[in-house]
């Protein structure tokens, strides 16, 4: 029996992880993976000179960072016409989250989201007490018109929606995105998760000024740029609701190093223009061993691909647990009708074709 005297809300919760982390599924299954394609990973990896810069800092690490990671903020504000004061940097957008839902969520409050999305998001909402309401899947994207509706059904202080999306990787103009916010209820804030946009068609990240107080818009340096294990996210939104982050973020949480490897990564555009060539090309690969075995691939703007098995989430698993078993990491949805499909992160050559060459058998164990 514990002494710790936690709170009635902390006792109602499961002890749930959103996402079981490969590592640990290697420990518990007593093997390694021998293709790592679950996680929506960057396994191209991060800018030369990001990492250079990272190596750099490594000796200055006896220092703590700069607390308000001035010099990311600024570059970053040039970049999206904003000024340091629309953004804040925090630990992933995972981090960033969990602030928000601290400083906006009370007990009972209603946010609104899509059934299936993003569940880092919904464990935050369930750990300070907030009620979520979920909208389905309309074709396999999420619905940004119902989400607004029932935001106004509920009185919804947030809603969420990923452009693109994950886990299904669909995505919307942001024209339509930025549109749909004249039907936002009053004194409801949109939570735009925008962590994949940079792999996406010209169009897709909305047209909304920085300083627009019914959004706030998630960035990460996780995917496009590389540093998934860096943990470096940022927010932009107005000042006003920015300057809210002061009251209760980690001051000091963000690493020196990896503070330095995102200002390097963010000014090296080339790097990122390979990135996105390596990324299509692995996309089309995915989309072609889908073919190959009689399996479709949900048209994707992000660094993984849905592959629609043919039938429901039963068979889907079973599919899973055969790649699995033959040592491929990956990963699905967990809503149905989307559960139907496994997700494939995008992997270089000698990865994808040791997906090529699982799937067969992983197909033949899950039909019996």
């Amino acid at each position: 029996m514990s002494n710790a005297r936690t709170t009635p809300l902390i006792q109602s919760l499961p002890a749930t992880v959103p996402f079981v982390g490969p590592e640990v599924q290697e420990r518990l299954r007593g093997a390694q993976y021998t293709a790592r394609l679950g996680a929506n990973e960057n396994v191209f990896g991060p800018s030369p000179h990001a990492i250079t810069a990272m190596q750099k800092a490594a000796s200055e690490i006896w220092q703590y960072g700069d607390s308000s990671s001035y010099d990311l903020r600024c570059t970053l504000a040039a970049q999206h016409n904003a000024t340091p004061e629309n953004i804040v940097i925090g630990e992933g957008i995972d981090g960033l989250l969990g602030y928000l839902v601290r400083m906006m969520i009370a007990p009972g409050d209603a946010v609104v989201t899509s059934d299936g999305a993003y569940p880092t998001f919904n464990y935050h909402v369930t750990g300070y007490g907030g009620t979520l309401h979920k909208v389905a899947y309309r074709a396999d994207q999420e619905d940004l018109p119902a989400l607004m509706a029932r935001a106004a059904q509920v009185d919804a202080k947030l809603v969420y929606f990923a452009n693109p999306d994950n886990p299904m990787g669909t995505w919307a103009k942001g024209a339509d995105v930025a549109a749909a916010l004249d039907s936002l209820p009053e004194g409801c804030l949109l939570v735009l998760d925008e962590a994949y946009v940079e792999f996406a068609p010209h169009g897709t990240a909305a047209p909304v000024d920085v300083n627009d107080p019914r959004v706030i818009r998630m960035r990460t340096f996780s995917k496009a740029y590389g540093m998934a294990g860096a943990r470096v996210g940022y927010a932009m939104g107005a000042t006003s609701l920015i300057a809210e982050f002061e009251r209760i973020r980690n001051h000091f949480g963000m690493n020196r190093a990896a503070q330095a490897g995102a200002l390097a990564a963010i000014q090296d555009t080339d790097w990122l223009t390979h990135i996105r060539r390596e990324v299509a090309t692995a996309r089309d690969q995915i989309t072609r061993i889908a073919a190959d075995n009689g399996l479709t691939a949900v048209p994707s703007a992000t660094n993984f691909v849905a592959v629609d098995c043919g039938k429901g989430g039963d068979f889907a698993r079973a599919v899973l647990a055969g790649l699995i078993a033959r040592d491929i990491f990956v990963r699905m949805p967990f809503v149905a009708p989307q559960d139907r499909c496994i997700r494939v992160s995008c992997g270089r050559p000698e990865d994808l074709e040791k997906l090529a060459a699982a799937l067969p058998g992983a197909l033949q164990d899950a039909r019996g």
